[in-house]
């Protein structure tokens, strides 16, 4: 046993004596060494002034706790002019200078801390036998001094969420290493310049289309490129398009009940069933969506009257986001229920079923009988369930089940290849063109603009947003303009700032660790440890 402790115990000390005791294992030691070091003076000496006993928690043996009675010295420094003529011997490899855990120990405890944090890491630990309270953890991964990286060439920017909506903060990564550099508390222009000054030769810059972010960039690093993030430009192109789509939605009702009635001239019979099949959904639907376009010109009517949006949200009571979602988009939202199969209705689907095959068809009849044996769904639930066995049983062509898209899907379709889609939308979109004319030339902008943002060549990017400045485009176009040099490269890099969205993932996954009870300084250091 005493031989199985001397290989694992440091090379500076020599065990003496073992004490198993009840709750931990004590190991006596003395430092090997016959001289010692001033720490002021650097001078060596062997002129023991006195002893004392040093008690450290070192790492655990078997499960058990193991504690160390170090027979530690005090030394005479021999420099007559050294202001410290009594110190403390010296153990680099074994204790730091007033501790109460060895190195070894403190490093396996600092590394549980960085993974779990405060409490988690305090249970772990005592889990593993080396106990240790969660406040401890935190000052010692507070007090970790990190060594500043490699000076980083090439950058990405990019904000993660603090509160989403509320509070933001910036996060900074290199992207040729691909690790993180730092984080900053808040979404700030002056911020980030000033973080980009303190780091010269930053030649490249990859961020959003934020403008503060551009703005920070350009003074912090003016002789760097700036590089718009690709995706971020694809998505601006998707809202340009869903804007665009919303102020024609009368073209695009117009065109879903043309695409209706051609269908009809073509199998009335399986329309006429469909309809049937789904009339009071549809009512239940369109009650719905009356009661949203009344909520829409009652906000129309406060923001006419000077009210902002902020206080338009507590008049009303919704959301902030959804009030300027609705005023970008000139109208209220189409709401699409996906299909899906509804728990509630199981218990009594053979009931249905039966129901079904005796000839009772009616769904609020059925919701009446369901609902004295149990059933607590809403009616809209069983009409759903009839709608669908309704179609699954009828006869019908395929094209009878046919749905306009919503104005979502619609704005997507504007951007996707001819020749991939289906007959039924190819039909849809020239009713559509026809209603809308616009619309067609802004679906052929946003495919000239798809082929280019996913090449490499941005010779036609000018002639774009020329073509696009009178078009529905006009504001994205408008845009780009005023960030051409960052849309440019964009083109031209091979920079993004995926990366950066990778490292905001760990970030998240550590910050919901914490149960948001992290301060900026704990998490940051968290967050560096973890890259």
């Amino acid at each position: 046993m005493l031989h199985a402790f001397r290989s694992l115990i440091s090379p500076e000390l020599s065990i003496v004596q073992i004490l198993p005791l009840a709750d931990r294992v004590a190991l006596v030691a003395r430092p090997k060494a016959t001289e010692s070091c001033c720490p002021s003076c650097g001078c060596r000496t062997r002129r023991v002034h006195s002893h004392y006993m040093r008690r450290l928690a070192d790492l655990p043996w078997q499960g058990r706790v193991v504690e160390i009675r170090l027979h530690a010295r005090r030394f005479r420094c021999p420099d007559s002019q050294c202001l410290r003529q009594i110190f403390t011997e010296r153990l680099p490899e074994t204790v730091r200078p007033r501790a109460r855990r060895t190195a070894r120990l403190g490093e396996s405890q600092l590394a549980i801390g960085f993974a779990l944090g405060g409490e988690p890491g305090s249970r772990l630990s005592h889990r593993l036998a080396v106990p240790v309270s969660g406040d401890t953890l935190l000052r010692m991964i507070r007090a970790v001094a990190f060594e500043p990286p490699e000076a980083p060439r090439v950058v990405g920017i990019d904000d993660w969420a603090w509160r989403k909506g509320q509070r933001y903060g910036t996060i900074i990564c290199d992207l040729e290493r691909n690790r993180i550099l730092d984080l900053l508390p808040d979404r700030n222009a002056d911020t980030v310049a000033s973080w980009l000054e303190r780091h010269p030769g930053i030649e490249v810059v990859a961020r959003d289309r934020a403008g503060l972010y551009a703005d920070g960039a350009r003074r912090g690093a003016p002789h760097a490129m700036q590089v718009a993030d690709r995706w971020h430009l694809l998505q601006n192109l998707g809202e340009a398009l869903r804007l665009a789509v919303g102020r024609h939605r009368k073209a695009v009702s117009a065109a879903g009940k043309a695409m209706i009635d051609e269908m009809a001239g073509n199998d009335d019979a399986s329309l006429a069933s469909a309809a049937d099949a789904s009339t009071k959904l549809d009512g239940l639907r369109g009650l719905r969506r009356s009661q949203r376009r009344e909520l829409y010109a009652e906000i129309l009517h406060l923001r006419e009257s000077g009210m902002s949006p902020r206080q338009i949200a507590l008049r009303i009571g919704t959301s902030v986001r959804t009030i300027e979602r609705w005023l970008a988009a000139g109208g209220e939202p189409e709401h699409r229920r996906p299909p899906s199969r509804s728990v509630l209705i199981d218990p009594f689907r053979e009931y249905l079923e039966r129901c079904w095959q005796e000839g009772h068809r009616d769904g609020s009849q059925l919701w009446t009988e369901i609902r004295r044996r149990g059933f607590e769904g809403s009616k809209a639930t069983v009409y759903r369930w009839t709608a669908v066995r309704r179609e699954r049983s009828s006869t019908a062509l395929p094209n009878s089940r046919w749905r306009p898209p919503s104005r979502r899907n619609c704005a997507w379709l504007l951007s996707e290849d001819p020749t991939s889609l289906d007959q039924q939308t190819e039909q849809y979109l020239r009713h559509l063109y026809e209603n809308a004319p616009q619309l067609s030339i802004a679906g052929e902008l946003a495919r000239r603009f798809t082929t280019m943002i996913r090449g490499d060549e941005s010779v036609g990017l000018d002639q774009w947003i020329t073509d696009a400045m009178n078009s529905e485009l006009a504001s994205l176009a408008a845009g780009l303009r005023r960030d051409i040099d960052a849309v440019r490269a964009a083109i031209t890099q091979p920079w993004s700032t995926s990366p950066v969205e990778g490292q905001i993932n760990r970030l998240k996954t550590i910050k919901r660790q914490m149960y948001g009870r992290a301060a900026y300084p704990l998490l940051r250091s968290r967050l560096l440890a973890a890259a």
